[in-house]
C-alpha cells in the first residue's frame, strides 16, 4: 500500500511536469511538480506556487483527479475497478483494501465499496450544486465557469485536500455562508470517516447502541470543534488581521469555518499569517489530532487521541483495564495508539528541526506550523511554504507521504521481520516517572 501511493506520486509528478499542465510556456521544475503531486495525492493542499495562475486548466484537472484518487484510496479505487470489470476479487486484494481503509471492508466488500463511492459522489454533487448556483447568481460567473469551480472545490472539500482556485483561498468569501458552510460541511463529512457515517445513518436515534469507535469519533469531534471554535473567537476577536474588521455574524462564521478546516480541510477564510501566537499553538494541536479513522482526514486521528486519554485516566485511577462504555479495550489496540501518537510526535519534531536547519529567516513557530500541517495532511499555511528552499520542500513531501499512508503502515513496511513469537521472556518492571 505504501508503494501504491508512492507510484501514484511518481506518475503525478511526471504529468505535472508536462508543458500542458503549466499556464506559462515550458514545464514545471521537478521539485515543484513533485511537491504539488504529493500534496494532491496525499490530500494535503500545501502549495509552493500560486495554484490558480501557475497551473493551466489541464493542471487543475490533474489536481482534481489526483486528489480524488488520493482521498478515495488508491488500493480501494483499484479494488472497485476490479469489481466493476471482472466481478471477482481475490483474497490478496481484499486484505490490501482492508489495510488501506483501517479495516472498513471486513464484511460485504462489494456492497461497502459501492456505498463508499456513492456517499462520496453524493456529497460532492450536493456541494457542487450549491456552489454553482452561488457563483452563477451572486458573483456573475458564466454557468460553465461556475460549474467547473464548484466541482473543483467540492472535490477538494470532501477529500480534505484544500487546493483553491483563488490566490487567497476563501478569504474573499469570509462572510458568505453559501460558500463557506457547504465547503465546511463537506470537510466535516469527509473527515469523520465512512464507518462512522454508515453507523450514524442506521443508529443516529440510539446513541447507546453506537460502537466504541463511533462514540470516540463523534464525542471527540464535537469536543474539539467546540474547543477550537471558542479559542479562535477568544484570541482573534479583536485581531485587526483576522476577525477584527468583521461584524459579529462574520466573526462567528469565520471562526466556525477556520475551526473545521483544522481537521484536515486546508482552506482558509482568514490570513493565517496574521493570527496570534496563541491561536497558532492551538491550531497546531488540532491539526496534529486530525479527523476520524478510515476518512480522508490526516493526523494521528481522533480515536487515537481519545483512546490515549482513557488510557491515562485508567492509569491515574489504578484501574487494571481500560474500559469505555462497559467495553474493555484490548492491549494491542492501546499499544497501537501509543505507537501512532509517539511516531507522529517524533516525525513532527524531527521535521521541524530539519526545516529550521534548512532555512534561515523562518521563525520556529512558523516552521512547526508548516511541518504539522504537512504531517497531518491539512494544507494550512502561514504563507512561508513558497519561500522554502527545495531541500526543505522535500522534507515536507516526505512528511505528507508518511502522514497520508500512516505511520503504522510505513513502519510495518520497513520492519520486514514482523512476526509472532511462540515464547515469552521473563517479566521486568523498570522505574517509570
Amino acid at each position: 500500500m505504501p508503494l501504491a501511493f508512492l507510484a501514484l506520486i511518481v506518475i503525478g509528478t511526471g504529468l505535472m511536469m508536462l508543458p500542458a499542465a503549466r499556464a506559462e510556456p515550458g514545464h514545471a521544475p521537478f521539485v515543484t511538480a513533485l511537491f504539488t503531486a504529493a500534496s494532491a495525492v496525499c490530500v494535503t493542499g500545501l502549495a509552493v506556487v500560486d495554484t490558480p495562475t501557475y497551473w493551466s486548466t489541464f493542471g487543475h484537472v490533474l489536481l482534481t483527479v489526483l486528489s480524488q484518487i488520493g482521498g478515495f484510496g488508491i488500493v480501494t479505487m483499484a479494488t472497485l475497478i476490479s469489481l466493476l470489470v471482472s466481478r471477482k476479487l481475490g483474497l490478496r486484494s481484499r486484505l490490501l483494501a482492508q489495510t488501506e481503509s483501517a479495516g472498513l471492508f471486513g464484511g460485504n466488500l462489494r456492497g461497502i465499496l459501492f456505498r463508499v463511492a456513492m456517499v462520496m459522489l453524493a456529497c460532492e454533487s450536493a456541494i457542487a450544486v450549491v456552489l454553482t448556483f452561488r457563483f452563477w447568481l451572486r458573483y456573475d460567473y458564466s454557468l460553465g465557469r461556475a460549474t467547473w469551480e464548484a466541482v473543483f472545490h467540492a472535490v477538494q472539500a470532501f477529500n480534505n485536500a484544500g487546493f483553491a482556485l483563488y490566490p487567497d483561498s476563501l478569504v474573499r468569501f469570509v462572510t458568505d455562508p453559501w460558500i463557506c458552510l457547504p465547503l465546511a460541511l463537506g470537510v466535516m463529512a469527509g473527515s469523520i470517516g465512512f464507518p462512522v457515517l454508515f453507523e450514524l445513518a442506521r443508529e443516529w436515534r440510539t446513541p447507546g447502541r453506537w460502537s466504541t469507535h463511533t462514540f470516540l469519533t463523534v464525542s471527540g469531534s464535537l469536543l474539539f470543534s467546540l474547543f477550537g471554535f471558542l479559542i479562535f473567537l477568544t484570541f482573534e476577536w479583536r485581531n485587526p488581521g483576522t476577525l477584527g474588521p468583521l461584524g459579529t455574524g462574520g466573526k462567528v462564521l469565520a471562526a466556525f469555518t477556520q475551526d473545521v478546516m483544522t481537521r484536515s480541510g486546508g482552506f482558509n477564510s482568514v490570513d493565517l499569517g496574521r493570527m496570534n501566537s496563541e491561536t497558532i499553538a492551538v491550531t497546531n494541536g488540532l491539526m496534529f489530532i486530525g479527523g476520524g479513522s478510515a476518512s480522508t482526514a490526516g493526523g494521528i486521528k481522533l480515536t487515537t487521541f481519545m483512546l490515549l486519554a482513557f488510557v491515562i485516566w485508567a492509569e491515574i485511577r489504578g484501574e487494571p483495564d481500560v474500559v469505555i462504555r462497559k467495553r474493555r479495550i484490548a492491549e494491542e489496540t492501546q499499544r497501537q495508539a501509543v505507537t501512532v501518537a509517539l511516531m507522529g510526535v517524533a516525525l513532527v519534531a524531527c521535521g521541524t528541526v530539519a526545516l529550521d536547519a534548512l532555512t534561515e529567516d523562518i521563525p520556529f513557530d512558523r516552521a512547526l506550523f508548516e511541518v504539522t500541517s504537512a504531517f497531518a495532511t491539512v494544507g494550512l499555511s502561514t504563507g512561508v511554504t513558497p519561500t522554502l528552499p527545495p531541500s526543505a520542500q522535500v522534507v515536507l513531501v516526505i512528511l505528507m507521504y508518511v502522514g497520508r499512508v500512516g505511520t503504522i503502515a510505513v513502519g510495518t513496511a520497513i520492519a520486514l521481520n514482523t512476526r509472532r513469537r511462540h515464547y515469552r521472556y521473563p517479566e521486568e518492571r523498570p522505574l517509570v516517572g
